[in-house]
């Protein structure tokens, strides 16, 4: 098979020997490692459609992958050594900018911060924003459906999304890369594509929504003293700055405490410490005003008592001190030791007592655990990650992750949330999405699988 592959794709883009493979049959926190028959990095999408229809025939599984920076083992082959992975890395063109229209058509192997820099050459914005944004791939974060910081005022990336390019199982193309608005010409494949983590078809383009491009911004770290006041807190946001409002972090003490400790010169935000945290931003294309508008929500919020204190940032290098505080949640709690992570969603109001419920349950089962809930508060996505207690052996810790799971995905099923919100169901949650998913969206998911890959080559054991 290498050798057919090579023809393909040409002799040095299949890797074969396992030093050359290693990096891609592993994801980054190493809790899924697989072994690949080999490693094929074509550069086009005829020679992904080539590869496919190959496979196909010669009944070959293909894990997709971008930049393999996936949390759930979506993009990692198992162990038989049977599996190849279709790393599309090399496609990564920027293949069309039209700002009269607010669309760009990209490969599926463009990094999201060359996304990025690319509209803004073009003075226009694209505003999905992810700690990985240097690493993982559009194709990546529409096979997952990214959310990101932004989202509660951009949605996640398929609402980002109007068109798709996507290989399917037996190598046939299906291209639609529209750049329509309002399209009602029968089913939304598009739609169907992102968020399948390549189980339906491989993502080769996209055509992706622009945005004029901000040139204000206004950025606060404000701190709570109730979790429920952040609620309130972002109701009154939502109503003073409007469509302005772009992100709204929540942060918890434990948290911040954790990056105050390893974070290399972070600094206490505010001169007292409070139990909860939200940075809050605006942005706007207009050149100015917002810095009023943050000020006027926040003497607002003190006078309601829904704020306890606040910090406004007076220049970019504190604006981006703030953002440091946020970004290095994930970093400085590996320096903890062991964490058991969750990535869920609640509708709103619930929020509080889903967090609040599951601290009390995770401290019964294990006394002196550290949860340390942060995330996308403003669209009810929170990454519910437990550290373990302090001096704790890490792997005694770890082997309770089940237990702490069913506590968790419990408390988050109870109150009508989501076990996954924007990280996808890849290996990691396979079995549990079965447990909490409509039995009839199952057949029909499963009736969809088997339409488009009889043969279960794409991506098999992910999902479903």
């Amino acid at each position: 098979m290498p050798a057919r592959f090579a023809a393909i794709v040409g002799r040095r883009n299949v890797l074969i020997d396992p030093k050359d493979t290693a990096a891609y049959a592993a994801e980054p926190r190493d809790a899924f490692r697989g072994r690949a028959l080999c490693v094929v990095k074509p550069a086009t999408t005829s020679q992904v459609a080539s590869v496919l229809a190959l496979c196909n025939e010669a009944g070959v599984a293909v894990v997709p992958q971008g930049g393999n920076t996936g949390l759930v083992g979506g993009q990692t082959p198992d162990a038989s050594g049977s599996q190849i992975v279709l790393s599309l890395q090399r496609l990564d063109r920027i293949r069309e900018i039209d700002a009269g229209s607010d669309t760009m058509i990209v490969e599926a192997g463009a990094t999201l911060a060359r996304v990025q820099e690319a509209a803004e050459e073009a003075d226009r914005y694209f505003p999905l924003s992810l700690a990985s944004e240097g690493s993982c791939t559009i194709g990546g974060n529409l096979s997952t459906n990214a959310g990101g910081v932004h989202a509660i005022a951009y949605g996640c990336a398929r609402d980002l999304t109007l068109g798709l390019e996507a290989v399917l199982a037996d190598g046939r193309v299906a291209s639609n890369l529209s750049k329509l608005r309002k399209d009602n010409t029968g089913y939304d494949l598009c739609r169907l594509f992102i968020g399948a983590e390549g189980t339906l078809g491989v993502i080769t383009a996209a055509t992706l929504k622009l945005f004029a491009r901000p040139r204000s911004r206004a950025t606060a770290m404000v701190g709570l003293d109730d979790l429920r006041q952040a609620l309130d807190f972002l109701s009154l946001a939502k109503a003073t700055a409007a469509s302005a409002l772009v992100s709204f972090e929540l942060i918890s003490r434990m948290g911040l405490d954790f990056v105050l400790a390893h974070g290399n010169g972070a600094r206490d935000p505010l001169p007292q410490a409070h139990p909860w945290y939200v940075l809050v931003e605006l942005a706007t294309p207009a050149a100015g005003g917002l810095d009023e508008t943050l000020t006027d929500l926040l003497s607002r919020a003190v006078s309601s008592n829904l704020i306890a204190d606040a910090t406004i940032a007076a220049s970019l290098e504190q604006r981006a001190s703030l953002w440091r505080l946020r970004e290095l949640l994930s970093e400085a709690q590996k320096q903890e030791g062991g964490s058991i992570k969750h990535d869920v969603s609640a509708p709103l109001r619930h929020i509080p007592a889903v967090l609040e419920e599951a601290g009390r349950l995770v401290a019964a089962r294990i006394p002196g655990a550290r949860p340390v809930p942060f995330g996308h508060l403003g669209d009810g996505n929170i990454h519910y990650n437990v550290s373990q207690p302090a001096g704790a052996d890490s792997r005694a810790f770890l082997a309770q992750s089940g237990a702490v799971n069913e506590i968790v995905y419990g408390v988050v099923n109870k109150y009508s949330g989501s076990i996954s919100a924007e990280h996808g169901i890849g290996q990691l949650k396979r079995d549990l999405l079965r447990k909490v998913k409509d039995p009839v969206a199952l057949e029909i998911m499963r009736a969809i699988k088997q339409t488009l890959d009889p043969k279960g080559i794409l991506n098999p054991g992910k999902v479903l």
